[in-house]
């Protein structure tokens, strides 16, 4: 009998004398479940339920080895104070009771500081100044380099003594030793002139502090004539490093600070293509990272040469999803959306849009929701109405069948989605119909009744016990007196392909928040192939409401597009041929031209007339409690089930 095919990604691979269970990675990344520069009891936890979903080895990130690498929060680990060694070894011993190799990635931030004040000046090889940073660094002495050295010895040999298998150095994302390996950043005439030199004198002295323990360097593929560190850069000096001096594994990535947390106009790893040119240049194991969510990118991966591959958002998303990988179970991985919201904002700590699960340090294992109670609490036994089949809804219907509930969700729209659908309407948005997809397929394979395009009258609702409000929001209408043509955002992104061709100039006025609304609708119409956009914002700028990371990404995406922005600026009238504008500040009365008018209105809860039956209780979630995020719409749908689920089942 022919054995079962094994994919690649399910078998063990043995790594400085450890062996993995398989060949996904999570990368290092980092809750900033820190206290004061130690890691408190709900980052152990968050570790150890990483690791307990089938990661074969952690790499875990935010871990600064001196003091000019900290923030005034204190939320990055403090490798180098042995004071901090016993929170540390809470930490690795989470991941190894979770059957994970545990690896402490290592940072110096050199002259980045993350958008963040410090106490600190920043340092470099030189002089240079970062794109991201208004100031140039202090250029280190040759003595100044040798601390650093020592810094990162000392790190290294603490994280081992708290119970971690091995490092990983941080030479990537524009930080420190990849400010060194940089010939453009690197002007230095001394012997850190020399691009590898740094980096072979840290790993060099790491090994002389924690033996034979595994030692990985992190390094990427830098866009931008500033880095100095693109493909060919990277395939020339990593054979170099590797002859100098011994280390365990390398892993490459991509990007620097705002855009190596790639957003969802990234649809496939940037590396896959690079495998081979990679596997080529280095004689060490060889992890690619970056953008691996499907089982079929991460078998090309390896196929092309990857001894692992890694990824670490789709463990922030799912914390099993190595677990369902390996065992052929794609369809229930909870997606990541690369939205880059929750998982980066970290207030207090970070999250995910789309995990409920995950939650601050005083409630790690969900994120506090509160769902809206319309009348008493129900009296009756039997199945549940979800009236809304948008996130909110989807979430709360999965969790009561899970529960043991009988279930059935009513929406009239004729596809499920509700916002979420909306927004991947839009150029570069598509990534929220992942998580639109997810939830439905979860649905039908519990065997949730969901009835589309359905209108229900008061009898429909009569045999219910329980009736859940997941209705969403609706756009309100921006009025604007005059004759030009004018649609809302949502009519917009339903119908730009057909509106765009007719109409070439579009104009948008974005409410001044900065939002998705309006920059969808921009990107869309330039997608569409429009002549110019114009966008009217009464706010004192473009994208203001977006994360760094998404906002570097999408500017960097317009570039050379046929874009204008007028901030401060309000639309009072339209003529046959264009607008009329007002400048909020001044009062300053100007003209456009344009073809069409997309107005960004408010989103006001849409929440149905429905007067419960005796001992019926209602419920709302989500954007009809008040609009808000896709995160709050999850939350509050499992919160509401969880609540109903004992009552409805008993």
């Amino acid at each position: 009998m022919t054995a079962p095919h094994t994919p690649a990604l399910a078998t063990p691979f043995t790594l400085g004398g450890h062996t993995l269970r398989n060949r996904l990675v999570a990368t290092a990344h980092a809750t900033a479940a820190v206290a004061d520069g130690a890691p408190t009891e709900a980052d152990a936890a968050y570790w150890r339920r990483l690791a307990q979903g089938g990661a074969s080895m952690v790499i875990t990130g935010g871990t600064a080895v001196a003091p000019e690498s900290t923030l005034p929060q204190r939320y990055l680990t403090e490798a180098w104070r042995p004071e901090i060694k016993e929170a540390v070894r809470r930490r690795a011993e989470a991941i190894i009771e979770g059957g994970a190799v545990a690896i402490a990635q290592l940072v110096h931030l050199g002259r980045e500081t993350l958008g963040a004040g410090t106490y600190y000046a920043p340092v470099s090889a030189a002089a240079v100044r970062s794109p991201r940073e208004a100031s140039a660094p202090h250029a280190l002495s040759t003595e100044e380099v040798r601390r650093v050295v020592d810094a990162f010895r000392v790190s290294a040999g603490n994280s081992v003594q708290a119970g971690f298998h091995g490092v990983e150095l941080h030479a990537g994302h524009g930080y420190l030793l990849a400010q060194f390996l940089s010939r453009v950043n690197n002007t230095r005439d001394d012997e850190y002139g020399d691009p590898i030199a740094l980096l072979a004198q840290v790993i060099d002295a790491i090994r002389t502090e924690i033996g034979e323990h595994p030692i990985g360097v992190r390094v990427s593929v830098e866009p931008g004539a500033d880095s100095g560190l693109g493909l060919d850069d990277l395939v020339e000096l990593l054979p170099r490093l590797s002859a100098a001096v011994p280390f365990t594994y390398v892993n490459v990535t991509t990007g620097v600070r705002n855009t190596y947390v790639p957003g969802m106009a990234t649809t496939r790893p940037p590396l896959l293509e690079s495998v081979a040119r990679l596997r080529a240049a280095v004689g060490v194991p060889l992890l690619v990272s970056q953008g691996f969510r499907s089982a079929v990118d991460i078998e090309r991966a390896l196929g092309s040469g990857a001894d692992l591959v890694g990824s670490a958002r789709p463990f922030m998303a799912d914390p099993d999803f190595a677990r369902k990988v390996v065992a052929g179970d794609e369809r229930s991985v909870r997606p990541c959306t690369g939205c880059n919201e929750g998982c980066r904002t970290f207030e207090p700590t970070g999250s995910c849009s789309v995990n409920p699960a995950l939650g601050p340090p005083e409630s790690a294992t969900r994120r506090p929701a509160v769902p809206l109670l319309l009348t008493r609490p129900g009296s009756r036994r039997g199945p549940v109405a979800v009236l809304g089949a948008g996130p909110a809804g989807m979430e709360c219907a999965m969790t009561l069948a899970r529960g043991g509930a009988e279930v059935v969700v009513h929406d009239p729209a004729g596809e499920p989605g509700g916002q979420a659908r909306l927004a991947a309407l839009g150029a570069h948005r598509t990534g929220w119909q992942k998580i639109v997809d997810h939830q439905r397929d979860q649905l039908a394979d519990l065997g949730v009744r969901v009835l589309l395009g359905t209108t229900l009258t008061p009898a429909d609702l009569a045999g219910y016990s329980r009736i859940v409000l997941a209705t969403g929001a609706r756009e309100a209408p921006v009025p604007v007196p005059g004759e030009l043509r004018a649609l809302s955002s949502t009519d917009f992104l339903h119908r730009y392909a057909d509106v765009v061709p007719q109409a070439p100039r579009v104009a948008v006025l974005d409410d001044g928040f900065g939002w998705w609304q309006g920059i969808s609708a921009a990107e869309s119409a330039l997608a569409a192939g429009a002549r110019e956009v114009t966008v009217i914002t009464p706010g004192n700028g473009f994208a203001t409401g977006l994360s760094p990371e998404n906002r570097t990404q999408l500017m960097n995406r317009l570039t050379g597009a046929p874009l204008r922005v007028v901030p401060l600026t309000a639309v009072t009238a339209t003529t046959p041929d264009g607008l009329r504008l007002r400048n909020v500040m001044d009062g300053h009365e100007s003209r456009l031209s344009a073809d069409v008018l997309v107005t960004v209105g408010e989103r006001l809860p849409y929440r149905p007339d429905i007067t419960p039956a005796d001992g019926q209780s209602l419920h709302a979630v989500g954007d009809c409690v008040v609009p808000r995020r896709i995160a709050h719409a999850i939350a509050e749908g499992r919160a509401v089930a969880e609540e109903l689920a004992a009552a409805v089942s008993a």
